[in-house]
């Protein structure tokens, strides 16, 4: 701390201190004219009919909120004693009514003291803000994560470094300004941050989004998307950002933070393990249409003449004995049923119904076959206009609802099953219900391949390749509904 001899130096080569001695000195004067001008009036401004002395002490509330403002509290409780001192004399042995004077002179001391109150707390809370918006200043710029912050009127207050390396934006040239669309877009629209400035409806938020976007389950009022920015590095960036409300003390939104992640890399394996699944899912299929064929055409025609063999040996053999024949029928009943056997595991693997109907005729076949081989009754619909697919997307579905019915029949315990097929404007949904024992879901459908439902998570990696949504509803004892919702124009040629 400096010596006292340099603080009081100081103070009085301030010129606000001089002012403030002016303003006193100004009061003493109209406090006591007649002592120290030797006027006849006991008031300055007994000329304006005011007799009174309340003007003369409500002037005095000047010069306190000017030392309260300007030079602090303890300053502002300097200048009440001053002004209590100016006033105290008067009100006691001049006034004609003291009582009423002493009264006024407490009442302009208190509502000093209020004023000077005020501006304390006041420039408090504006030191406390001040502190807080350097704390995030220096958070926001230590940050690796590109991020900035907007105010209420839409402006950028922060725009970090690593934001800048993102956006080729230097701070310095969009910080004060309403352009952080320029980030982004190629000309002017909100920004996510924008819209949770304004307090929008996700309505609104998804006419900007589409279905892009999501609500944050970390933090109340923040929500956050994944998008394609063309115009970002060069060759274009996918970001992954999320957009926060800042609120005051009060729970008011007085601005938004929005962070970006810079998630191309990812998009990109996610693009290749697309095209890595749609090759193995065609060496598969192409793999189980071969093994069907062969089993068609080679192994189904052995047993064939291998039953008719069995056939005329015991039309030719009369001298059979009795044991023998029985023997040579139980031979041909065990061809006979590894024949239907063979028959349906090559149907199984390729149904020849699909490749040569389309899928609907495919589906209500595998109803029928779970009927006939399993005592399931499934009841089969179709809903609005139906249509054609590409042959790759129809197989998808079709192994989608096959797997789906065959975890009917091994799993579910149920006697009923339900496959809804319905047709759109823009999508297709197909729909499996049953009302089996079910299970209990785990909290996210990447948790199926831990909890060892390897099957459900097959058909999701499925619906991935034709751009579809698989999703899965099942609770002990009510059942399980396996949902699978596509675009009609899906190719699986085209999520490559």
């Amino acid at each position: 701390m400096p010596p006292l001899s340099s603080r009081v130096s100081k103070v009085l080569a301030n010129y606000r201190f001089w002012l403030v001695v002016a303003l006193f000195a100004l009061g003493v004067i109209l406090h006591y004219p007649q002592q120290i001008l030797g006027t006849d009036s006991s008031s300055l401004l007994s000329s304006l009919g005011l007799t009174r002395h309340a003007v003369e002490r409500v002037f005095l509330l000047l010069p306190i909120s000017y030392v309260g403002l300007v030079f602090g509290l303890k300053a502002g409780l300097v200048s009440l004693v001053v002004a209590l001192a100016i006033m105290l004399p008067r009100a006691i042995w001049i006034s004609s009514s003291p009582p009423d004077a002493i009264f006024e002179s407490a009442g302009i001391i208190i509502i000093g003291g209020l004023v000077n109150l005020w501006f304390h707390f006041h420039r408090r809370d504006i030191a406390r803000r001040r502190s807080a918006e350097a704390m995030l200043t220096k958070i926001i710029d230590g940050s690796s994560i590109p991020a900035f912050v907007l105010n209420k009127q839409h402006v950028v207050t922060h725009w970090n470094t690593a934001l800048e390396a993102l956006s080729a934006i230097k701070k310095g040239v969009i910080i004060g300004r309403d352009e952080q669309w320029r980030a982004f877009y190629p000309e002017k629209r909100p920004v996510m941050a924008d819209l949770i400035v304004d307090g929008v409806t996700p309505t609104k938020i998804a006419a900007h989004y589409g279905d892009k976007y999501k609500k944050s389950e970390l933090i109340k009022g923040a929500y956050e998307a994944e998008d394609w920015f063309p115009a970002l590095g060069g060759e274009g960036r996918w970001l992954h950002f999320t957009a926060s409300p800042i609120r005051n003390d009060l729970g008011q939104v007085i601005g938004a933070i929005e962070t970006l992640e810079d998630v191309t890399e990812r998009k990109n394996a996610e693009r290749n393990l697309r095209r890595y699944l749609r090759e193995i899912t065609r060496a598969q299929e192409e793999e189980r249409k071969r093994i069907a064929r062969e089993l068609h055409d080679d192994t189904a025609q052995d047993l064939v003449i291998l039953l008719r063999q069995v056939d005329q040996l015991m039309l030719a053999a009369d001298n059979l004995s009795p044991q023998n024949t029985e023997l040579m029928e139980q031979l041909r009943k065990q061809t006979s049923k590894i024949m239907d056997g063979v028959h349906r595991f090559s149907q199984d693997l390729r149904p020849s119904v699909l490749d040569d109907l389309g899928l609907l005729p495919a589906l209500e076949w595998l109803a029928a076959d779970l009927t006939e081989h399993f005592g399931i009754a499934v009841e089969m619909k179709v809903k609005g206009s139906v249509r054609r697919f590409s042959p790759e997307t129809e197989l998808v579905v079709f192994r989608i609802a096959q797997e789906a019915l065959r975890n009917v029949w091994k799993h579910s315990g149920a006697t009923k099953a339900r496959v809804t097929l319905k047709f759109g404007g823009d999508k297709a949904v197909l729909t499996v219900e049953d009302e089996g024992k079910g299970f209990k879901m785990p909290e996210r459908m990447d948790d199926l391949t831990v909890a060892g439902k390897l099957g459900l998570t097959g058909m999701r990696e499925r619906a991935q390749l034709i751009g579809g949504k698989l999703s899965l509803q099942s609770e002990p004892g009510k059942g399980t509904t396996v949902t699978l919702e596509f675009p009609l124009w899906a190719n699986l040629w085209l999520w490559s």
